[in-house]
């Protein structure tokens, strides 16, 4: 063990957080490991009373606070499960404290921190406002502040999970896969893990689209993200911790990113393994897993997946269900162009067989052809690439979709033949999912812009996801790029989108 991790170790192995916190079961996963061959079990810390591994390191953090300290106060800035890890922790040891969250926090989580007995303030559009606020009214106030991940009390709180899993799995396992947002949880196990057991190895997993911890080992530092995707809001961290990163590079055996999809089939395989339904964040690990095993061809092996939470609420489980199946390659989604003629469609079913439909979308398009939206049961990506040759033999043209987020999130929804429309723009953009976002949208917007286009479908998120299309003149490029940055919106434009072209 290396010298300056003692303390670490030391801080895991006397850290409290007993007192609210449970030792969690790590249950095999028959079918996975069934699949894939492997011994797979899942450490399922959405047992946990706030239904997040978050409350040990909160609790390790304001158990280890002075009665004075606890007397004035404990403040902190989240969205979600470490707001209520914090809210029951000084709940126990009667401390007052104070949760700022985003504006764009919906009501139901507001409610679960409030019920706990802390104060919440709703400051800014996102945590890192969040957090800027809470800073200052910590200094004002004479508060502590609560880190969700950048803190070593909370890192050894997290790290409890180690301490635990090592216990019930003998012999040791072979792969930890934990998901990695700030950096807390993956450095708490990673300390345990690798000092104590070195033969295993710990693998972080992180979205595509909020791989911060990626972004930073490759940076050599720290950086932080201009955007990042919120479908997994418990990981979407624009900036990891300087103190989670320091163990992260030293500790983490590899990093694997994974996609929504891919979390998506992660979340429907843990329910039928487990019943348990996990947040998108909670599933990070078992996705990765998935990914890695298949990736390194690897059999045989004990790998321990950490299920980190279960707050999802039940509006997000359609989007779960209707992607699961792409992510597991079970679904193929194509665009497939038939001929406007008699017959040409009874021939378009012939070449489908024996395949199950999951989506079937037909609209006239001109004179001359038909354009067809069609998702398709398949086994394998081989099996995807086998219809595909069998269709351009029957003479189709087809785009394979099943990558594309557009066609997923919207296009999928609005088949129903195209317009001839000048100066039309496509944009994809995130609303905060609270009343006035789109009044705040269409009041910045110029007057003299027709909107052309628009689809908004409620997917249970913090954000809204919605495709607008408008007409903008190409002498006010200007004009719109200001507009653009001045809504404080993500977005991002996709007029060029292959899907678009075709059906839009």
């Amino acid at each position: 063990m290396k010298i300056e991790y003692q303390s670490y170790i030391q801080s895991i192995l006397s850290s409290r957080v007993y007192d609210v916190a449970v030792e969690t079961p790590l249950d095999r996963a028959a079918k996975l490991s069934a699949r894939y061959n492997n011994e797979i079990f899942i450490k399922l810390e959405d047992l946990q009373p706030v239904h997040s591994f978050k409350l040990r390191g909160a609790f390790n953090k304001i158990a280890h606070l002075s009665p004075e300290e606890r007397r004035r106060g404990v403040i902190a800035a989240s969205a979600g499960n470490h707001a209520q890890g914090v809210a029951l922790a000084a709940a126990y040891f009667d401390c007052p404290a104070l949760i700022v969250m985003p504006e764009t926090t919906p009501e139901i989580k507001v409610d679960a921190v409030t019920m706990r007995g802390a104060a919440v303030i709703q400051f800014g559009a996102s945590y890192s406002d969040s957090e800027i606020h809470a800073r200052e009214l910590a200094q004002e106030q004479n508060l502590t502040f609560v880190h969700p991940y950048d803190d070593p009390l909370v890192i050894a709180g997290q790290g409890t999970v180690a301490l635990e899993l090592f216990k019930q799995c003998s012999p040791a396992p072979d792969y930890i896969f934990v998901c990695l947002g700030g950096g807390g949880l993956a450095s708490g196990i990673a300390l345990y893990a690798k000092n104590l057991f070195p033969q295993t190895k710990v693998i972080g997993v992180e979205p595509v689209e909020a791989a911060s911890m990626k972004a930073a080992l490759a940076a050599g530092a720290p950086v932080t993200l201009p955007t990042v995707s919120v479908f997994a809001d418990g990981v979407a961290v624009k900036r990891v911790g300087d103190e989670t990163f320091r163990l992260c590079k030293d500790l983490l055996d590899d990093i694997i990113l994974t996609s929504t999809d891919e979390i998506c089939a992660a979340i429907k395989d843990v329910f039928e393994d487990t019943r348990a339904i996990l947040e998108p964040a909670g599933a990070l690990s078992v996705a990765g897993a998935k990914k890695f095993i298949h990736e390194n061809k690897l059999s045989g092996a004990r790998i321990v997946t950490i299920a980190s939470g279960a707050n999802i609420n039940f509006t997000r489980l359609r989007h779960v269900a209707e992607r699961a199946d792409l992510g597991e390659e079970r679904e193929a989604v194509l665009a497939v162009t038939i001929p406007e003629k008699p017959g040409s469609f009874k021939i378009f079913c012939n070449a489908l067989g024996p395949r199950s439909i999951t989506e079937f979308n037909y609209r006239y398009a001109d004179s001359q052809s038909a354009h067809v939206f069609v998702g398709v049961s398949i086994t394998d990506a081989a099996n995807k690439a086998a219809f595909i040759t069998t269709l351009k033999k029957a003479g189709f043209a087809v785009l394979d979709l099943s990558t594309n987020e557009v066609a997923k999130l919207h296009v999928r929804h609005m088949v129903g033949g195209k317009t001839s429309i000048t100066d039309e723009r496509i944009f994809r953009f995130q609303f905060p999912e609270r009343p006035g976002a789109l009044l705040k949208f269409l009041n910045a917007m110029s007057p003299s812009w027709n909107i052309s286009l628009f689809h908004y479908r409620n997917h249970g998120a913090d954000i809204g996801r919605v495709l607008i299309g408008m007409q903008v003149p190409a002498t006010d490029e200007a004009a719109l790029q200001g507009f653009l940055e001045s809504l404080n919106y993500a977005w991002e434009e996709e007029t060029d989108n292959e899907v678009c072209k075709f059906f839009l």
